[in-house]
């Protein structure tokens, strides 16, 4: 496809035109984005942190965002996917990008590329970072959208790699076992460039990709590592910065405390070019914020959100519902998209959620409340089930029948979140 005579006119336009552009949503690998990068001359002028894993990207993302923030700096964080609007994925100083200037950003691609034609992702990875080239900044924070080795964010050299977590999703494109997975993962690492693993238990294919390459390998649990405290934590490496108390990440879960310790090794190997203090830490970790992660909307009912929509992520989601108090039961709105494995997320949820609401997505990709219905009947025959036509309706029934004590736990998906945010607690004023 070549340029249009005339450009799209406003950001849905060009959402529209971009998602077209390619026959596939996602096809992997760098050729396409390096052409077109290298005619935007998009040169790193400024520090880049990658950031990949299978769980824990946006915290880690939004945790060094906050904390360079909070140290003065002008940065840039690119995140994906969106919940409500595209601008959440392109933000300059804690803020999101604008339309105009994302429309801009885009015409700047489009020119740029000719015939080439890029995936959704694709393009939107090179407005961002073209965006970033032009607003003066001094960090930038992107996170990978699928694996890391052929990712659109990879054709970026970076200051620092950090890989969250490796487990098993997207096997389509990353391969059904660890090991493949955690080697296309190990792709954002450069030779002798700092490369922190965040994972406890990281798979021989990506310490031996960053033996081979002679990357700066960081391992968690041996290089660094987190004590646990009452009321506080303590980041333990030698030669950090942190040599006393920190306050836990205003981000519920006992696991986001290896995804801290992984940000403070990256901060640590990028004092250098980006000192921060103490004072820079703690305001950020107390002020750090990420919407659909086990995100509290409501009280008397309690209303909580989580995208997790793998394995990986719903045991984490377990751990959080488990640790935290409810007199009443548990509804979950549930919904998920059916390329993703549905049965192994119903499991690591089920013994904490007392009744099920499911519900279809609207969208190509999204499994039917009756195959929800069928899983989770498989696993446990005496749930509790009721099926939904919409996200919408699943949890606008939901408000009905919770009572004072219960509480309604939204989750399987960015999608199945995002209705509800569009739907807003105004409901509950109602109820």
């Amino acid at each position: 496809m070549t340029t249009p005579s005339k450009l799209p006119n406003g950001l849905a336009a060009w959402l529209e035109y971009i998602e077209a552009l390619h026959p596939k949503s996602i096809a992997m690998g760098l050729g396409r984005v390096n052409e077109v990068k290298q005619r935007l001359h998009l040169d790193t002028i400024f520090p880049v942190i990658i950031v990949a894993g299978t769980n824990g990207k946006g915290s880690t993302c939004a945790m060094l965002e906050r904390i360079y923030h909070e140290a003065g700096y002008r940065v840039g964080c690119y995140a994906s996917p969106h919940l409500l609007r595209y601008n959440e994925r392109v933000r300059v100083a804690c803020q999101e990008v604008s339309d105009d200037d994302l429309c801009n950003a885009f015409a700047a691609v489009e020119h740029a590329r000719q015939a080439v034609a890029l995936t959704y992702f694709e393009f939107g990875t090179l407005a961002a970072f073209w965006h970033f080239a032009h607003a003066g900044l001094d960090v930038a924070v992107l996170e990978v959208g699928l694996g890391g080795r052929l990712d659109a964010v990879n054709v970026f050299d970076p200051a620092c790699s950090i890989v969250t977590s490796i487990d098993m999703d997207h096997m389509d494109f990353l391969g059904n076992t660890r090991e493949h997975i955690g080697y296309e993962k190990a792709g954002v690492f450069r030779s002798n460039v700092p490369a922190i693993c965040g994972d406890m238990n990281p798979p021989a294919s990506l310490l031996s990709h960053a033996s081979q390459i002679h990357a700066d390998l960081r391992l968690i649990g041996r290089d660094f590592s987190f004590k646990a405290q009452p009321q506080s934590w303590r980041y333990i490496a030698d030669g950090t910065i942190a040599d006393s108390d920190l306050p836990f990440p205003a981000l519920v879960g006992d696991f986001q405390l290896m995804n801290a310790s992984a940000v403070m090794a990256a901060i640590d190997v990028l004092q250098p070019q980006l000192p921060v203090n103490i004072d820079h830490i703690t305001q950020g970790l107390n002020n750090v914020s990420l919407s659909g992660r086990f995100q509290k909307i409501a009280e008397t009912p309690e209303v909580l959100l989580d995208v997790a929509h793998n394995p990986h992520a719903a045991r984490a989601l377990a751990g959080n519902l488990a640790s935290s108090t409810c007199e009443g039961q548990t509804i979950a709105i549930f919904a998920m998209l059916a390329d993703k494995d549905i049965p192994g997320v119903v499991a690591e949820v089920v013994e904490h959620i007392d009744c099920w609401y499911v519900a279809d997505i609207d969208n190509v990709r999204g499994a039917k409340a009756v195959q929800l219905d069928e899983i989770i009947m498989q696993i446990s025959p005496d749930a509790k089930v009721k099926k939904f036509t919409s996200v919408n309706s699943a949890y606008q029934q939901a408000c009905l029948d919770v009572a004072e004590n219960d509480r309604i736990i939204v989750c399987g998906s960015f999608f199945t979140v995002a209705d509800v945010m569009k739907a807003s607690p105004a409901i509950y004023s109602e109820h």
